[in-house]
This record gives structure tokens, sequence and C-alpha cells, in this order.
């Protein structure tokens, strides 16, 4: 949740991560459920982090996550959850994706 929070400050280029989002939908869908739970581990997450990565974007996200991360100091958890991503800006990278391969597939639910 708060990668796709982050997720709103990042800069793509919507044609880019329509087309990546597709690659990855392809992905999922050779894995089986596309219903299944999305984990940062899964392939179809994998494959859309690869297909959106830049080292812009993933300055905007640290900036993202920093200013969210100053406003949580009262909520122990999500300042933790924030902690962690800040900490590993790989696993915060694969955050964001299946933050918005899930909403992806969130939008096209009936």
């Amino acid at each position: 949740m708060l990668a796709l929070v982050a997720a709103d400050r990042v800069r793509f280029d919507a044609d880019e991560v329509a087309g990546a989002v597709r690659r990855a939908l392809l992905v999922l869908a050779s894995g089986g459920d596309l219903r299944r739970e999305l984990s940062v581990d899964d392939r179809a997450v994998a494959t859309l982090a690869e297909h959106l990565d830049d080292p812009a974007r993933r300055a905007e996200l640290e900036t993202a996550l920093q200013e969210l991360r100053a406003g949580a100091d009262e909520l122990s958890a999500g300042a933790r959850a924030l902690d962690a991503l800040l900490a590993d800006s790989e696993r915060a990278w694969r955050a964001l994706a299946t933050a918005v391969l899930a909403d992806e597939l969130t939008d096209d639910a009936p």
C-alpha cells in the first residue's frame, strides 16, 4: 500500500507502462491463476520492475518514500515498513511494481 501511494509521485510514460504491464500480465498468465496474490518475488512483478527501471524513477521513489516516512512517526507499523523499503532499494522498486500491477488488475476487474 505504501508503494502504491509513493507510485503517484513517480513519473511514468503511460504508453511505456501499458506495454510493460502487458508483458507482465503474459508472465502472470503463464504461471496459472491471474487472481492469485502478488508478491515482490513474483516473476511477473520482476518483469514489470525490470521494464520500468530507470535511475531517475528510482530517485523519485526514494524521495516519495522519505516524504512519507517524515510523516509516519505516529504510525509505528507504517514507519517500520517505510524504514524497510528505504533500506532496500531493490525491494522498494519491486514493491512499486507490485503496486502498479495490482492496481492494473484491480482496474480491469468487473
